[in-house]
């Protein structure tokens, strides 16, 4: 039985129960790219030569550099701030202060961690001025994934990790690489919209255009591209063009207690290389 490997950060949307069923439909190839890497599930359960993997959140990708470069530095010095003294509304609310304040890139990846971990629900959210604004979290006893943090150091000798827009990495791809877009979802109503995770909207028409992006890269090369998005009308007519659209039932839970959940359901689609 092949061992799944969870992502070190706690993130909404995050697709670790998913990879089996998303690897399935992934195509072979040499390289995946990922312009939504969020928290790297699909990366790190997949098993490509090369990955390339992109977020226009730049904490996270300049985390994940970092990660990629001093793993054992990093992981000791991220386990200093899992305690219980730190562990406190007022602890946790000067770290947030520090990290919207600071320009040392090096804290900033260390509060992000701390943050993720200690903040609500693991939400990832900025305000109109950039600054990170999740409240504190109330958990009893953080958990620190060194086990998690130490196989993602592990695995990115594989990726190189960029912070751009979609179609900047979607025009990277060559022949015999894959791609999986896992963007920002479409909502399921009008109260739902979720677009200030980096600061960027990505609305209905940056949407379309995702869609527009992957019909035109198939006609360019041979690559393939697999898109993940909420089961909607309107998913359904921007994605009509795919070769394979697949439909499925995803527990979804935005509340702290696991018993809250219900299920929505979600596409898988592929768009198959036309040379």
């Amino acid at each position: 039985m092949k061992i799944k490997h969870r992502a070190f950060l706690k993130w909404a949307g995050g697709k670790y129960s998913l990879t089996e069923m998303i690897g399935q439909m992934l195509p072979a190839g040499n390289r995946l790219l990922e312009p939504f890497v969020g928290a790297g599930s699909v990366f790190l359960n997949t098993d490509y030569d090369e990955y390339v993997l992109n977020d226009i959140n730049a904490d996270l990708i300049n985390l994940y550099k970092i990660i990629q470069k001093t793993p054992e530095k990093f992981i000791g010095d991220a386990s200093k701030l899992f305690t219980p003294s730190t562990n406190s509304p007022e602890a946790y609310y000067q770290f947030r202060k520090e990290f919207n304040e600071t320009k040392d890139t090096y804290y900033r990846s260390l509060l992000f961690l701390y943050m993720n971990r200690h903040g609500y629900n693991g939400l990832c959210r900025y305000n109109k001025s950039g600054g990170y604004n999740v409240p504190f979290g109330k958990y009893k006893k953080p958990y620190f994934p060194r086990e998690e943090l130490e196989y993602f150091a592990e695995k990115s000798v594989k990726a190189t990790f960029v912070c751009e827009d979609y179609r900047s990495v979607i025009t990277k791809a060559n022949d015999d690489d894959v791609i999986y877009c896992d963007p920002p979802y479409v909502p399921l109503s009008k109260t739902a919209s979720f677009t200030s995770y980096a600061g960027n909207g990505f609305g209905l028409d940056e949407q379309a255009d995702l869609a527009n992006a992957a019909e035109d890269i198939i006609t360019k090369g041979k690559v393939n591209v697999l898109i993940s998005n909420h089961d909607t009308i309107w998913t359904r007519k921007i994605y009509e063009h795919a070769d394979k659209i697949k439909s499925i039932q995803v527990a979804r839970t935005i509340s702290q207690k696991g018993g809250n959940r219900k299920k929505v359901s979600e596409l898988l689609v592929l768009y198959k290389s036309t040379l």
